[in-house]
């Protein structure tokens, strides 16, 4: 599996709504409100032969609300 993590930047008003539709997708096994540049921070999981890449533009980005995105990506878990 691979891990990875998303930080949300969203339109003002917005960061409610944008995590409730991305635990309604349930595509991300934990979502954080957060304080500083950004307004969520997401877990994510998938096979280690999906692309991550495509997986945040098809499932992510299509996500209304959401002004940016910023994606770490993980190495290893100690």
């Amino acid at each position: 599996m691979q891990c990875f993590f998303i930080e949300f930047k969203c339109r003002l008003g917005q960061a409610y709504a944008v995590a409730d539709d991305l635990a309604e997708c349930e595509i991300a096994s934990e979502i954080y409100s957060v304080s500083g540049d950004f307004d969520l921070l997401a877990k994510f999981y998938v096979e280690d032969t999906v692309d991550i890449g495509r997986f945040v533009a098809d499932n992510v980005h299509t996500i209304p609300g959401i002004e940016r995105t910023h994606t770490i990506l993980t190495f290893k878990a100690f």
